[in-house]
């Protein structure tokens, strides 16, 4: 293989510009040309193909969004959008592409290797933390921590005003974020889609709180559970607790990556052109027990996320 494509799809997460800078320079040290797709699988339809080199991915390790730029596109779920998608390949010369992004993403690639014939290798990027097959996904671990910095800034408030605190973190419906960043932060009570709750034991948890002698309380929901205003005002019908919500939002998806990003990035690219060099396609590339592994796409996609139980129960014993 002599000539890959490569592209951001969905939404973006901190570690993509770090993998796209693997990608690109591991390609040229196989003697690959490497062509970047902008806008995602949009301008893969629309042709917006421009070639990389060394200097294309200079400097990007340590920024967070992606220098491809990224983009929803509909059309790619369509047979005519992607039969596009193939002609500008075809009229490029790419013989491999490498789809940074999540599960739909993933699908796309794999429309375009089953249906088309087109090599493809997925790298999983999404701050969601939402697919099963790998442990973790390109900027979680930045997500969490951006989630944590600002934790810790709003127990310092909630604490000085007797508080309590509804912080909203993302994650669609998975509840990994909120999950890793209320326990990292002490949160007293964490909210999430995989877990059922009712507002009578939160009240409940929170008088045992107070009546222990702590008088602020965080509780960190996932926004697939509940907003964290609907939550406030529900849990303020219920008590006369001062309830303030927060909803972080868009500020998790940005930020320059951790070093945990950016290793995992460095890895997957590495690994993800390997492939590719080596006549495979149609897998993914993830990390499974501290080993960076690749799986076929299908079965990939297929699998259903399971919630970390075991980490639930050490919140239920460690907090209050």
């Amino acid at each position: 293989m002599k000539r890959i494509g490569i592209l951001t799809s969905g939404g973006d997460a901190p570690g993509m510009n770090a993998a796209i800078r693997a990608v690109v320079r591991t390609a040229i040290y196989f003697g690959m040309e490497v062509y970047g797709i902008e806008r995602g699988y949009a301008g893969l339809i629309d042709d917006v193909v421009v070639p990389m080199n060394m200097r294309s991915v200079s400097n990007i390790v340590q920024t967070g969004g992606t220098k491809l730029l990224t983009a929803r596109c509909m059309e790619m779920m369509t047979r005519e959008g992607q039969q596009k998608a193939v002609d500008t390949l075809k009229k490029h010369g790419i013989e491999g592409l490498v789809v940074i992004g999540g599960d739909g993403s993933f699908r796309g690639a794999k429309t375009l290797s089953d249906e088309f014939g087109v090599p493809t290798i997925g790298i999983p990027a999404t701050i969601d933390n939402d697919l099963e097959y790998t442990d973790y996904t390109l900027g979680f671990d930045t997500a969490v921590n951006t989630c944590l910095d600002i934790i810790n800034k709003l127990r310092d408030t909630m604490t000085s005003h007797e508080r309590i605190c509804i912080v909203e973190v993302m994650g669609r419906h998975c509840g990994d974020i909120a999950l890793y960043s209320g326990i990292a932060s002490g949160a007293e009570i964490i909210v999430v889609p995989e877990i059922k709750f009712s507002m009578s034991d939160i009240v409940e948890r929170l008088n045992r709180s107070r009546g222990s002698g702590k008088h602020s309380n965080i509780i960190v929901v996932a926004e697939g559970a509940m907003s964290a205003d609907e939550f406030a005002k529900q849990l303020q019908e219920s008590t006369t607790y001062s309830v303030r919500p927060t909803c972080i939002g868009h500020v998790q998806r940005g930020g320059s990556p951790s070093m945990a990003d950016r290793m995992l990035a460095a890895q997957f690219g590495n690994k993800a052109v390997r492939l590719l060099k080596d006549g495979v396609s149609n897998r993914v590339v993830g990390i499974h027990n501290n080993k960076i592994i690749d799986m076929d796409i299908i079965e990939a996609v297929s699998m259903k996320k399971t919630f970390n139980h075991e980490l639930y129960e050490t919140l239920q014993m460690i907090s209050m």
